[in-house]
């Protein structure tokens, strides 16, 4: 997953704010919180998702995006040379509050930068000759998939939570179950165009300032603003068929997961979800027309059981196999928000709730963030995880045992990932390689817990496996451990050839602990 919000926070502000005068609140906000979230939030995501709907819905149907999308990056490119104008007086940053977006973290970068707005949020164009999407920076995978696949088409990578952006998953990282054949997100867009320092716009492939395109992946907006990425579509089928494979050993797990991960043939999507140090269930997944009737799971309607829950009972069941319509199975964690919810609504999985209030779920992400406060986030701090940490499929034992001696928390989602030798940021040394994304998203049980010192370990570990840390979590590295960690040859010289010093701050800057509140 890339990208999974520490979801559990969403109280109101003005709760928090009693902390300090009535120091019983914080056993109400932890043992209550779901009170707040069903009774208030819960609605108010209804709300903005209608909204939001009702938006595109219009936009789509007077065919207005194509033909506004150069005015609007016009007016990107009028706010930069404004800023030059001005003397260049502060760095830039986009305008997006930081609650609006899918991390768990909001930037207080933004607060002393200049923000520009670039309000770019529509499916351009779809392709089929050409086999591409043009979309501008803030279309959402929900956006996607409602687009693309009644078209019988989709993405190679389609990151799981239907709020992810384009734009973050460019300028961040996105990951999918089907990257053990394609990479990730970055791995399957075409061309990138960004307003650059001085207000012109550059376009960016393999062949055209090829340097740039590996560049723009994981700079998180620090060498110009993206206002429209190509992507490459692949013809799409009807339903998903997906085989769960048990295993009850760590032996098992690595042996059979590797070996589903390497099949030459078939296998278009795999994953696990490792239950505990030795049960997990692996799942390997085929796209298909036809589907046996009695097999069918519409697991994507709101009154199903969690995914994670429904998986969690092949450890007993045994083998089986189950066909999911294609959408479902792309969103398949996103009412739960992975395993998340469950620390927000502890009975949100049991038939009554999903029956009587499973449509409104799951509260929106954005709005959580928006109505925590500090009480909150400390809270958060010193009792969650939220972090996706990738490692070579090599090392996987050991990766796995580093987690279980630190944090002890399950479920873990294991998510293998094909990584190219391109240059960039994140390569691995020698030959393409293939590693695996290990999600951690909950509350550790390990005694003592302390969340700066236990992820600066895992962080240690990971550079020492030459693996990478998903930089939309916490990260409490140095900026010497930061750049051992990311090959920052080719974009130095990107920043250094666009004029970006006084423009942007560098990439750590954005991404490290202390730039963020």
């Amino acid at each position: 997953m890339v990208e999974v919000s520490a979801v559990y926070l969403g109280i109101p502000v003005f709760l928090a704010g009693l902390y300090g005068k009535y120091r019983g609140l914080e056993y109400i906000l932890i043992n209550y919180r779901w009170v707040f979230v069903c009774l208030f939030l819960l609605p108010l995501s209804v709300i903005y998702e209608v909204l939001f709907f009702l938006r595109n819905w219009i936009t789509f149907k007077l065919n207005s995006a194509p033909k506004l999308h150069g005015k609007r990056v016009a007016d990107v490119q009028k706010q930069v040379k404004a800023w030059r104008e001005n003397g260049c007086k502060t760095k830039m940053c986009t305008s997006r509050p930081g609650w609006a977006n899918v991390s768990f973290r909001q930037g207080k970068y933004k607060r002393s930068m200049t923000n520009i707005n670039v309000n770019l949020i529509d499916i351009l164009e779809v392709d089929t000759h050409r086999k591409i999407v043009r979309v501008e920076p803030m279309v959402t995978m929900g956006q996607v998939t409602a687009m693309l696949n009644p078209l019988g088409w989709t993405l190679p990578i389609l990151p799981e939570l239907d709020d992810l952006t384009v734009g973050g998953l460019v300028m961040g990282t996105g990951i999918e179950t089907s990257s053990h054949k394609y990479g990730l997100f970055q791995h399957q867009c075409v061309s990138y165009e960004l307003v650059m320092a001085d207000g012109s716009v550059v376009k960016c492939s393999k062949d055209e300032n090829s340097d740039l395109f590996y560049s723009v992946p994981w700079s998180y907006g620090t060498l110009g603003f993206l206002v429209a990425t190509e992507i490459m579509i692949v013809p799409c089928k009807k339903w998903a068929k997906i085989d769960y494979i048990p295993v009850h050993s760590k032996k098992d797990l690595l042996v059979k997961f590797e070996e589903e991960v390497m099949k030459k043939e078939g296998n278009e999507f795999v994953e696990a979800l490792a239950y505990s140090e030795d049960e997990a269930v692996i799942m390997t997944t085929n796209m298909t027309d036809e589907a046996e009737s009695d097999k069918i799971n519409n697991i994507g309607y709101f009154w199903k059981p969690w995914f994670f829950k429904h998986v969690e009972q092949y450890l007993h069941k045994g083998r089986s196999t189950e066909y999911i319509p294609l959408r479902h199975y792309y969103h398949r964690h996103t009412r739960s928000i992975f395993w998340e919810l469950q620390d927000i609504i502890p009975f949100g999985n049991h038939p009554l709730f999903r029956y009587l209030c499973g449509w409104m779920v799951p509260p929106k992400i954005s709005l959580l963030k928006l109505t925590q406060g500090e009480t909150i986030k400390r809270m958060y701090e010193e009792n969650q995880i939220i972090q996706d940490m990738l490692v070579p499929l090599d090392t996987l034992g050991e990766s796995l045992s580093c987690f279980h001696k630190e944090i002890k928390m399950y479920p873990l989602w294991l998510c293998p990932f094909l990584l190219p030798n391109d240059p960039g940021m994140v390569h691995p040394d020698g030959d393409t390689a293939m590693y695996v994304d290990i999600g951690a998203y909950g509350t550790p049980t390990t005694k003592n817990y302390n969340c700066m010192d236990t992820t600066r370990r895992l962080e240690a570990f990971v550079r020492d496996v030459k693996g990478f840390q998903m930089m939309y979590a916490d990260s409490y590295m140095t900026l010497d451990e930061y750049r051992s960690m990311f090959d920052h040859s080719l974009y130095d010289r990107m920043r250094k050839k666009y004029e970006c010093a006084d423009a942007f701050p560098e990439v750590y800057g954005k991404v490290n602990r202390k730039a963020r509140s």
